[in-house]
């Protein structure tokens, strides 16, 4: 496997709000002659000259000079994809501090769509799940302000906030046809990125919340556990509503299932950008089947990871449509309290299929309207998800998870047929 650590968690400016974006770090210096930079462009820099000067002399209030260029800076950034952006001093310190899987805030990753704030996903077990905050909902107002206008880390810093202090966000939801207010307490976000249990006897099932520095090595040691407790004739990876986060997280864990082969490949402009990640001997599951489970909420280093078990045909892959975030952020420091997070290449998938855009298509589609519940005969059966569930507290962890369910009696299936 490529040990190269080109590491960095997408949180973008929000850590203290637990907004993640996949990133990966780098330095690119002294470069200019490798990206083929032309001579400044004289009259479009007098162009921006003259708008400078005409904001100093005719705006309304007096403007601090170095307001204006951090602005400058900051839409020449955001006006190239929703992903670049300016790193002031508070928003460099916090994408530093992300890899600790300890911050503050809500607990959600987002990104910019339409000039709204777009939900990425909500992190397991935070202020944001609990709430009801869903992948796909789009942010309108802060605190009954539009964020129409805002930049992501505008946004980002309007709800930061004390823990234990509330922000109210106005949300426009798919089948809503009113948006929504959801009030919601700021706290201190502590993720666990793995967690395991025995489904039942011989199948086992790994949560993957969001890839951290750790998560490979814990996903390893819960597979040895669950291992060693009951043995295993097949595992569910749950990567749903998964938002990303270090590259070579994403790298471990399919590095992990996979005996060899390439995992994953980036593209870009420089030789720096030109990167391949393969996969060493050896799968922690000796061939065991396995279903991955993805949704629209499962992005960036989630989808690297199906995507690598998808062309190998080392698992199944379940679920909805992957969101498609497939493009690579580097940290280029401006100084030591500032930089800049530029998008430098984009992933491809062992098999040279694109991420970004176009997401990870599953093997096997599943609604995530529907959920498991049972009828009269005791039997799991299908039903919409508004109807309640009767003693759920008692229930399995996949009896009341439609596609948890569906991932069990797959690798049941699987393992009926291959014992014939």
């Amino acid at each position: 496997m490529n040990k190269l650590f080109h590491s960095g968690y997408g949180l973008l400016t929000g850590l203290v709000l637990g907004i993640m974006l996949s990133v990966s770090v780098g330095v690119y210096a002294g470069r200019d002659d490798a990206a083929g930079l032309s001579a400044l462009p004289v009259e479009d820099l007098q162009r921006f000259t003259d708008v400078y000067m005409r904001i100093k002399r005719n705006y309304v209030e007096e403007v601090d000079d170095s307001e204006l260029l951090d602005n400058a800076i900051q839409g020449m950034l955001t006006g190239l994809d929703e992903h670049s952006s300016y790193l002031d001093e508070d928003d460099f310190r916090d994408m530093e501090a992300g890899t600790s899987g300890e911050f503050g805030g809500l607990g959600i990753e987002v990104g910019m769509e339409d000039g709204f704030v777009k939900v990425i996903a909500p992190i397991d077990d935070t202020p944001a799940d609990r709430a009801g905050i869903q992948a796909g909902d789009l942010i309108v107002r802060l605190d009954g302000d539009s964020v129409r206008g805002m930049t992501l880390s505008d946004a980002v810093s309007r709800m930061r906030g004390e823990q234990g202090s509330d922000i109210t966000l106005t949300v426009v939801r798919d089948g809503e046809d009113q948006p929504l207010e959801i009030t919601i307490t700021r706290d201190i976000i502590q993720v666990e990125s793995v967690r395991s249990e025995m489904l039942e006897e011989g199948y086992g099932y790994v949560r993957v919340s969001n890839f951290q520095t750790r998560t490979a090595r814990d996903l390893v040691s819960a597979i040895e556990e669950l291992k060693e407790a009951n043995g295993l004739k097949g595992l569910v990876l749950d990567l749903r509503n998964n938002p990303g986060g270090i590259l070579n997280g994403a790298v471990g864990v399919s590095d992990a299932f996979l005996d060899g082969g390439r995992i994953v490949y980036t593209e870009g402009r420089l030789d720096e950008a030109q990167i391949e990640y393969d996969a060493s001997p050896g799968d922690v599951l000796d061939g065991v089947p396995m279903v991955v489970l993805v949704n629209r909420g499962s992005a960036s280093a989630s989808e690297i990871v199906a995507g690598a078990l998808q062309d190998h045909g080392r698992a199944i892959i379940m679920g909805q449509n992957s969101f498609g975030k497939g493009s690579v952020q580097t940290i280029l420091p401006l100084s030591e309290q500032t930089g800049i997070k530029l998008t430098t290449a984009r992933y491809f998938t062992p098999d040279g299929r694109s991420i970004q855009d176009e997401g990870i298509n599953p093997d096997i589609a599943l609604d995530e309207r529907l959920r498991v519940s049972r009828s009269e005969d005791d039997e799991p059966a299908r039903r919409d998800l508004p109807e309640d569930v009767e003693d759920e507290e008692e229930e399995s962890l996949a009896e009341r998870d439609f596609g948890l369910n569906e991932a069990l009696n797959l690798l049941k299936g699987l393992n009926f047929y291959n014992g014939r």
